[in-house]
């Protein structure tokens, strides 16, 4: 993550307290971000189920939390053959090595310890966002299985390609300046590798499956929002102008985005609906993620406008191929990560980051538009491969799937023998 897939390491004399301080908080918006999406997700399922995505995404920050500093870092950012990093810092060991390809006059302006933290934060929340594609249905005990197995066989690696300056990606010159390719695209086609593993929710899509509290879900992309600014202000990892381009053009794209996917639904079907509108400006972020530091405020519109629009038609895929995505994680994360990576080729420029690339629409011909073409698809490629060779595997070994019984119960009782909404006999009482 950094500026212009020229990456950074530790010299001890190039320590920045503004970069640190500024990194620091930045790490703590990211990590708030995890709670925003089991917000967002647990408002949009049914009632029954609410207890159950709260409790998968809180495992999700425990699991990869843990799993990040015994050998995810490591595998993501020590130095190897471009596919996957070595186990020099494995339990956060050797921290104050120099990170592999971060050197020389981009050296790291915090310690190596704190970019640990703020890329862990980033790993926490890639396998939470999967959780949408497959709300409902996924049995906890694979679920606890599946979050450390795949943050070491699908995200270290992809992160290792792209966001490592010494991964494949990023000596080729892609640029994925907070995730587009690693946390969106990634996340998005692993969802639908799991989606089509677990199958559809019983009486989908026939049955009415709506949101239970909307509200909710406002709040949860209210602090995905507010979460956001971290997420890529921060992967500037100094406190400059770049991040301060990044922070604008984030609130710009998801302005835009939430306008767009409104008026989609609007001109389509009559109304606009707070549901479309909490979806807009989330795919928004999404697509700004890897063009946040890279292109201007202006760009950042067009790039909003775009993805509201594109993303609201592309959820409606799922009825057409009958694949049970229930919150429409491929729709928003695949699709926007999609579009927002190669909108970098086009509108990047150096005007804003010295150290990125000219897309081309500012004369720098075709050359970063392939580049990143063929990122996106190998990312998505891998991700959705390896995720459904995993899924069948545990489905196999654990069984994936929870019974028709307890999916009729919910989630809620029948994995964790609570209810999210209880009321007592006074409220019934006054409700008759």
């Amino acid at each position: 993550m950094a500026r212009a897939g020229i990456w950074l390491t530790l010299d001890p004399a190039s320590v920045d307290a503004s970069a640190v301080a500024w990194v620091l908080a930045a790490s703590a918006l990211v990590l708030f971000m995890t709670p925003g999406v089991a917000f967002f997700y647990g408002g949009m399922v049914r009632s029954r189920h609410v207890l159950g995505m709260l409790m998968q995404n809180l495992a999700a920050m425990a699991l990869v939390s843990l799993t990040w500093v015994l050998v995810g870092f490591s595998l993501a950012f020590g130095g190897g053959s471009g596919v996957i990093g070595d186990l020099r810092f494995a339990g956060l060991r050797s921290m104050t090595a120099a990170v592999p390809g971060f050197a020389g006059s981009h050296a790291l302006a915090v310690p190596p310890i704190l970019f640990a933290a703020f890329q862990m934060m980033f790993a926490v929340i890639t396998p939470a966002l999967i959780t949408g594609a497959t709300a409902d249905r996924w049995r906890f005990e694979s679920f606890i299985a599946f979050v450390p197995l795949w943050l070491i066989l699908v995200y270290a690696p992809i992160a290792h390609w792209v966001f490592s300056p010494v991964g494949w990606a990023a000596r080729w010159g892609a640029l994925d300046f907070a995730g587009g390719t690693v946390v969106h695209a990634n996340a998005g086609a692993a969802g639908l590798a799991m989606a089509l593993v677990l199958g559809r929710r019983r009486g989908w899509p026939k049955t009415p499956m709506r949101a239970h509290n909307l509200p909710l879900t406002v709040i949860g992309a209210a602090i995905l929002w507010f979460g956001w600014f971290g997420f890529n202000a921060g992967s500037a990892l100094r406190a400059d102008s770049v991040a301060a381009f990044a922070f604008v053009n984030t609130n710009t794209a998801a302005a835009a985005a939430l306008v767009s996917w409104s008026l989609f639904e609007w001109l389509r079907f009559g109304k606009p609906t707070t549901l479309g509108a909490a979806s807009g400006a989330v795919s928004g972020l999404v697509a700004i993620t890897p063009c946040a530091g890279y292109v201007t405020p202006l760009a950042s519109v067009g790039i909003g406008l775009l993805t509201g629009v594109v993303c609201a038609g592309a959820v409606t895929f799922k009825v057409w191929f009958l694949v049970d995505d229930a919150l429409d994680v491929v729709g928003v994360h695949l699709v926007g990560g999609v579009l927002g990576t190669l909108a970098l080729g086009l509108f990047a420029t150096t005007s804003i980051n010295s150290l990125g690339a000219n897309g081309l629409f500012s004369g720098g011909g075709y050359g970063l538009l392939g580049r990143q073409l063929v990122t996106v698809v190998a990312v998505a490629a891998y991700s959705f491969v390896a995720t459904y060779l995993l899924g069948r595997g545990l489905e196999r070994f654990l069984g994936t799937r929870v019974t028709a019984r307890q999916e009729a119960e919910g989630l809620d009782l029948a994995l964790h023998g609570e209810s999210g909404y209880e009321l007592d006999g006074t409220v019934q009482d006054v409700r008759i």
